[in-house]
């Protein structure tokens, strides 16, 4: 076992002077291995409250709905292999989406009370899964910390650094690419569902139409909201896709309803 990490070690040191050139070193497997690190370390901080799934189950039911929609599409790659485990975030104020490597997804109340319809947040759910199917998160991070940093953590060291993503993984920065990835992702998923298909353009539309001088960090890297919606819609027209539905039920309730099930 010592030879293999030492080996294991070596070659990831070897490879450290290519991070910049977009080499990815993480298995599927090491997604979620980091990401349950990172899911305790979310769920330990004092500052975070998650909203108890025993104690809000009607809310977590809708929410679970809605990602089973999603994942019973057939396009998420990796729908079999990650948890995809749901958690709400209690604050208000905050206006956000966030997904862990291995698919651990984190939805603030303030954005699910910001929004007006579940086409919306399954539009907003679908870009957070696209996220981590496509393990831009991971490449962020390694991106951010390094990989001989996330090597220690994955071999069970420098819980430090384990702290320091918990903390970062809200204000992530992703390419353009990237978010224009999940963006069509999101698309894509919600075309198969009884969803409208553009549903994740309604968050930015509304932003914009409110014309907030301070726009939230979900939508603080470019492409800017504008170009995001044009391009959201854009392919759902190229992909066919229908985005004049009449809303669904989702477990057998309204967006308004569900809503009113939070605090």
């Amino acid at each position: 076992m010592k030879i293999y990490h030492a080996l294991a070690a070596s070659a990831l040191f070897f490879l450290l002077g290519c991070q910049s050139g977009g080499i990815f070193l993480f298995s599927v497997q090491d997604d979620i291995k980091l990401g349950q690190q990172v899911d305790a370390e979310i769920e330990a901080d004092p500052n975070i409250i998650i909203l108890e799934e025993t104690q809000y189950t009607e809310a977590y039911a809708y929410l679970n709905t809605m990602k089973e929609m999603i994942l019973e599409t057939g396009e998420v790659r990796y729908r079999e292999e990650f948890p995809w485990e749901l958690h709400i975030v209690y604050d208000d104020e905050v206006l956000n989406a966030f997904a862990t490597p291995g698919g651990f997804i984190y939805i603030y109340t303030g954005l699910i009370h910001y929004l007006d319809d579940a086409s919306s947040l399954a539009g907003v759910l679908g870009h957070e899964i696209a996220h981590a199917d496509n393990r831009h998160s991971s490449r962020q991070i390694q991106k951010q910390f390094g990989i001989q940093l996330l090597f220690e953590i994955l071999t069970g060291g420098d819980p430090g650094t384990l702290a320091q993503i918990a903390s970062s993984l809200w204000a992530l920065s992703f390419s353009r690419s990237d978010e224009t990835d999940a963006d069509n992702a999101s698309v894509r998923y919600l075309c198969e569902t009884p969803f409208n298909a553009d549903g994740a353009a309604n968050f930015f539309q509304k932003i914009i139409d409110e014309g907030s001088p301070n726009p939230p960090q979900f939508l603080s890297t470019h492409p800017n909201p504008e170009n995001r919606v044009e391009n959201i819609q854009e392919e759902a027209s190229i992909e066919n896709c229908e985005t004049e539905v009449v809303e669904p039920l989702v477990d057998g309730r309204t967006y308004a309803e569900f809503r009113m099930l939070l605090p």
